[in-house]
């Protein structure tokens, strides 16, 4: 398996991260040990959560996800064989976002008690909050790298003067900086991470690990009409999706897939996979057909051709 570097990071890592936030929503514990296993075995070693995840499903309080690969990695002892990446800040109960350096300090004990392990090899600011100075978040994750509780640290959903501004600050104070940013990012949301975040990426080495990487699973094409929308519980989040320009994608990946024998998911998360600023893109799976469909696209080497064909298909303006 093809392993990345994350950006200047030591961190090396198969080129698809399991999403999962999933678990403890539409994944029982029992299920997501098997999807593990299979993807583990397969040679990948990603997985990317979040403290927050799945506080939205009734009933939970946030910290399902995180509790559940602590459970998978201690009883399967293969901690050392993961890389596991988590979040902080988002409100879990405190009633807004957060990322001072008492909430981060608090929040990153709950988040290794969860994952029954004493180090996160990748701890990511979940949001931004503008009016916490930068130098206040990274001087927190300072403190817990020389602590050895966590490895490396990075980012997502920072506007790209914030994420500039945290780079600067990380140069000039000498605190460890983002090493990757979590865009949403795939063939039909492409504009705002193309336009203002990309050359920063590239400019600066950093990682990118793409979430909604298949638009909340409308680019595995399984959504065809407003119809289709109660097929899921993100069913109403992929409405927005559903216009000339998402169907336009849609014919282009039906012929692009069956050129390849491949699934509409796997076609688009190669395109992702092939992008050069792209390390890792984020998928989910709630069952073994699916994970299957995901391990497909490390496997598929788009041609040129396909990839333009891909590329103009989902361009955002005429």
């Amino acid at each position: 398996m093809e392993k990345r570097q994350l950006g200047r990071s030591s961190l090396r890592v198969a080129p698809l991260a399991f999403g999962g936030n999933v678990f403890g929503w539409t994944v029982d514990e029992k299920t997501a040990f098997q999807l593990l296993d299979v993807f583990i075995d397969g040679g990948f070693n990603l997985i990317d959560t979040a403290n927050s995840y799945s506080r939205w499903v009734p009933g939970n309080k946030g910290g399902e996800s995180e509790t559940i690969i602590g459970n998978w990695t201690k009883e399967r002892r293969n901690r050392s064989k993961v890389v596991i990446a988590t979040k902080v800040g988002s409100d879990i109960g405190q009633g807004q976002k957060d990322i001072s350096r008492k909430h981060i300090l608090t929040a990153v004990e709950d988040s290794l008690r969860r994952l029954r392990t004493d180090y996160i090899d990748l701890y990511q600011t979940h949001w931004d909050v503008e009016t916490t100075p930068v130098e206040e978040t990274l001087g927190a994750y300072a403190q817990l790298v020389k602590e050895g509780k966590v490895r490396w640290i990075g980012a997502s959903n920072l506007s790209p003067e914030r994420l500039k501004e945290s780079l600067d600050a990380s140069k000039k104070h000498g605190f460890p900086r983002y090493e990757s940013i979590q865009p949403q990012y795939n063939l039909y949301d492409r504009e705002a991470f193309e336009t203002s975040l990309e050359k920063i990426c590239i400019d600066n080495q950093l990682g990118v690990i793409s979430y909604y990487s298949l638009a909340s699973g409308f680019l595995t094409g399984k959504y065809r009409s407003e119809t289709d929308l109660a097929k899921s519980p993100r069913g109403n989040g992929i409405k927005k999706y559903m216009n000339e320009r998402g169907f336009r994608i849609l014919a282009a990946l039906d012929k692009i897939s069956k050129e390849y024998d491949a699934t509409p998911a796997s076609v688009s998360l190669a395109w992702l996979i092939a992008r050069p600023s792209v390390t890792a893109p984020i998928a989910s799976a709630t069952n073994p057909d699916q994970l299957q469909s995901l391990v497909r696209a490390t496997e598929l080497k788009l041609s040129p051709e396909a990839i333009g064909r891909l590329s103009s298909a989902s361009g955002w303006t005429d």
